[in-house]
């Protein structure tokens, strides 16, 4: 099936269900028939545990409870699923998102205390609710990048894993601790295992719990760049801007098709997908202007 349109996340009624259910307070929203989450403004807390910053074509979600680690508990997963459904917003689209953290620690994972606390249901809730966060950050039409400082362990590595890119401080450690306690990070490997080069190098992390540098982790293809403390803000901007700087539907369409490409068995389904959507992309008015800005030796002005 030859895919030429990226429009939507799961769909865009869904998307508008949800956001007016934010905004709102609604008590429960269905955005897939999957999938279900429950909030109230009132279980946020009393300050925001995400918030956003935009700068042109480029969105910055901030996690902010370094006080427990900026752990994902049900409602900074619930804010961060906002605003990741706001960025797609077509009437202020934006075409990259940078995810980073107050504090020295990414992400802890999941809070551990709201997980021992909660019913078996809640608990499904939960961890369903990280799940669809990690799913929608690779099926959004932006390119995310993680901006880690610190430590990111068990779902906070999912959730670095989960993004298109990575770009880490030279202190940064990755971790899966869950088997220490006797919880095993297996949602936290779905991404993982997608993201390291070897089934057998996920498989250490998960079983062993210790922790792999930002080094081992740029070595390996984990992350994409490793930098100075003082640098990790800057750089990583650096990257979004340059990414941001091209045409926002072209990324989009690339974006899609590489994940499809890749999940593919073979080399012929591969490459069915990819002459498909290359042949969609000639058509696209961005390509036909940057061809022709080719041609002519000077910049494309894009349309989108």
């Amino acid at each position: 099936m030859v895919w030429c349109s990226f429009r939507s996340l799961a769909s865009r009624h869904a998307a508008t269900q949800w956001q007016h259910a934010m905004r709102s307070g609604t008590p429960s929203i269905n955005m897939s028939s999957s999938f279900s989450v429950s909030f109230s403004h009132s279980a946020a807390g009393k300050h925001e545990l995400v918030t956003r910053e935009d700068k042109e074509k480029i969105s910055i979600l901030t996690l902010c409870n370094p006080a427990k680690r900026n752990a994902l508990s049900l409602e900074m997963l619930t804010a961060l699923r906002s605003h990741i459904i706001d960025v797609t917003d077509h009437s202020q689209p934006k075409t990259v998102i940078i995810i980073q953290a107050q504090g020295n620690v990414f992400s802890s994972g999941h809070d551990l205390k709201q997980l021992a606390a909660s019913t078996p249901d809640e608990q499904a809730k939960i961890i369903s609710l990280c799940s669809n966060v990690m799913t929608l950050l690779r099926e959004m039409p932006q390119i995310a990048i993680a901006q880690v400082r610190g430590l990111a362990t068990a779902a906070g590595a999912q959730l670095v894993a989960s993004c298109d890119l990575a770009v880490a401080d030279d202190k940064a450690s990755f971790a899966t601790p869950g088997v220490k306690i006797g919880l095993f990070c297996t949602t936290p490997g779905v991404a993982i295992a997608r993201a390291l080069p070897s089934a057998k190098r996920a498989m250490e992390m998960l079983v062993t719990g210790e922790a792999m540098s930002a080094q081992e982790a740029l070595r390996l293809g984990f992350i994409n760049k490793v930098v100075p403390a003082d640098q990790l803000e800057h750089q990583t901007l650096e990257l979004a801007q340059h990414i941001a700087s091209f045409s926002r539907e072209t990324l989009a369409l690339g974006k899609k098709a590489f994940y499809q490409q890749t999940a593919k068995p073979s080399l012929d389904d591969a490459y069915l997908v990819a002459n498909g959507v290359m042949t969609c992309n000639l058509g696209m008015a961005d390509a036909k202007e940057g061809i022709k800005a080719f041609v002519e030796k000077r910049h494309p002005t894009w349309q989108s």
